[in-house]
């Protein structure tokens, strides 16, 4: 009979031990979470670690064990205090690790790995920290250089039995893995992953649905009780301003139009304001010949295009969603957008897909609804037939998004720009977005790379960003629904906490509360619900910018 790794035939301790020191040993093998300082303190435990700190290059605590039938061939292998590895496991290659970590019977860890504390690993786990070279098909696999990416695993994570964790993967602390879940990608702290690949389940300590409904009806039994008393706070001298952090007053025309959006959100139109005159002043603001709305509150530079400039584009959107939210229409139909081909392809071309694709998302947002405006109120061409069709020529097989990620931030600024474009065009007109799946992939990386848009970055911008491009996806595909809920429920639960009464929300953790972070918040808490399906339990519905009702009218 040959010799275990350790150099303990089982012939050999049978013949020395007695009946039950038989029985004891055999069972430590398979329930190793019996030993006791004593087993760990005896002789032949410690000749076996002697060994394999000479044979398998190891070094373990003082409170560390090892079975007696477990496979050890590393080069290099540290194994933490009260930590211990089962009978009949493999472990091979460069690994660590750290404290109160479990090896189950017939697990199999290989290559470079890397564990954290308190990680549990079930039976018939293979961790596999290499990979065989396949890519040369002219090459026999078994020729080809192997590769060895790491695989590092977090504190606290349970891997289910028959799971296999595959190279190059992090496993973030916290996080669950399935039983025969194949992991192929990065797992997100907390995560509850399973399945072939494995996909987010949810995560742990996440609201249920329940949860979330509760939150919902009580976020929006507040707001819609302070709302009036949050505009009145922004009224000054007869219009709404933006009450800056130094306690100063700003105007702009967008903070009238977001104390009406927030009012018609609750059904109702701000106290005092008079409907026909400001609807009168609205449809005033526009420009009657390039049907652009100049905010008069902040003139244009000198030697600027009209329709070079940010807020009389954005106003499209802003002062025509406030007109129709009154019962109107805009006076003139925007003629800047209505162009021939060759002269809106120049315009889109122009626009800084590579810098800053959040601008030229804006951008596509601002025509598209300036198109949308002269569908259906005046006559327009065929510059609909044109954007559309140079958007799905230009956008990015790979990511499914439309600009170029940039070195300091990644994909945020494209997951910024695809929420606008996409807002403007294939969602106010109910046109399906091209590439979902790849969409919805590269908004969840760039959420992830984020870390959940955690700290300063938990803006209303990043998670609206966020959130509308998967609820809009997830209306044509199912791909990854379940991570995209989670986030979903993670915005509804972070967002009741974050109200300040009173005062509504601020733009960003740690600003002071605005009409236009109110507005914006509430319209991603009701897109969120939306994305779950329970929507009704929230008191908001976007009735303006942030409205969710495609408009029907077709290319």
């Amino acid at each position: 009979m040959t010799s275990s790794p350790s150099g303990e035939g089982p012939l050999a301790r049978r013949d020395a031990a007695t009946t039950p020191e038989r029985e004891h040993v055999a069972r430590l093998q398979f329930l190793t979470w019996d030993r006791t300082p004593k087993d760990i303190a005896a002789p032949q435990h410690q000749a076996r670690l002697a060994r394999l700190e000479q044979s398998a290059g190891a070094r373990f605590a003082d409170t560390a064990y090892v079975a007696a039938d477990a496979a050890i061939f590393t080069s290099h292998l540290v194994v933490g205090a009260q930590s211990w590895i089962a009978g009949h496991a493999l472990v091979r290659g460069d690994v660590e690790f750290g404290a109160h970590c479990t090896v189950n019977s017939y697990a199999m860890i290989s290559g470079k790995v890397r564990c954290g504390d308190g990680v549990r690993i079930a039976s018939h786990v293979s961790i596999v920290g290499f990979n065989h070279g396949f890519d040369d098909p002219s090459v026999p696999i078994h020729t080809q250089a192997h590769e060895s990416l790491g695989i590092t695993i977090g504190d606290d994570v349970w891997i289910g039995a028959n799971a296999v964790v595959l190279d190059g993967v992090a496993v973030g602390a916290g996080a669950v893995i399935a039983a025969g879940a194949v992991v192929s990608k990065d797992v997100p702290p907390l995560a509850i992953v399973g399945g072939v690949p494995a996909r987010l389940v949810r995560y742990r300590g996440q609201s249920a649905k329940g949860d979330a409904e509760a939150s919902l009806a009580r976020l929006g039994a507040v707001a819609g009780q302070q709302w009036p008393e949050i505009l009145a706070r922004h009224r000054q001298d007869g219009t709404y301003v933006s009450i800056e952090a130094d306690g100063q007053a700003r105007a702009s025309a967008r903070h009238r139009n977001d104390a009406i959006e927030i009012a018609a959100g609750f059904g109702a139109l701000p106290e005092g304001l008079d409907a026909a005159a400001t609807l009168a002043e609205l449809q005033a603001m526009q420009d009657p010949q390039t049907g652009l709305f100049p905010d008069p509150h902040r003139p244009i530079a000198a030697g600027q295009a009209m329709r070079d400039d940010g807020l009389a584009l954005y106003n499209v959107l802003s002062v025509g969603y406030a007109i129709e939210v009154l019962g109107g229409q805009p006076k003139h139909p925007v003629a800047a957008v209505e162009l021939g081909a060759p002269e809106l392809c120049d315009w889109l071309e122009g626009l800084s897909w590579r810098e800053r694709a959040w601008g030229a998302g804006a951008a596509v947002d601002a025509i598209g609804t300036a198109l949308y405006f002269n569908a259906r109120y005046f006559t327009s061409g065929r510059a609909r037939e044109t954007l559309f069709g140079w958007l799905a020529l230009h956008q990015d097989r790979g990511t499914g998004l439309w600009g170029s990620p940039t070195a300091d931030e990644g994909l945020l600024q494209p997951v910024n720009g695809f929420y606008r474009l996409t807002r403007g065009t294939y969602a106010q007109f109910g046109v399906p977005v091209p590439g979902v799946e790849k969409a919805i992939d590269s908004v969840l990386h760039n959420h992830r790379q984020y870390g959940g848009f955690a700290g300063p970055t938990y803006t209303a911008c990043n998670l609206l960003d966020t959130i509308h491009p998967l609820w809009l996806c997830l209306q044509q595909t199912d791909h990854r629904r379940a991570e995209a809920e989670a986030i979903a429920r993670a915005v509804i639960g972070r967002a009741e906490e974050r109200w300040i009464s009173g005062q509504g929300f601020g733009f960003a953790d740690g600003q002071t509360a605005s009409l236009q972070g109110t507005e914006m918040w509430l319209s991603v808490v009701h897109l969120a619900a939306a994305l779950l399906g329970i929507e009704d339990a929230f008191a908001f519905v976007p009735k303006g910018v942030h409205r969710t009702r495609a408009v029907g009218l077709g290319l």
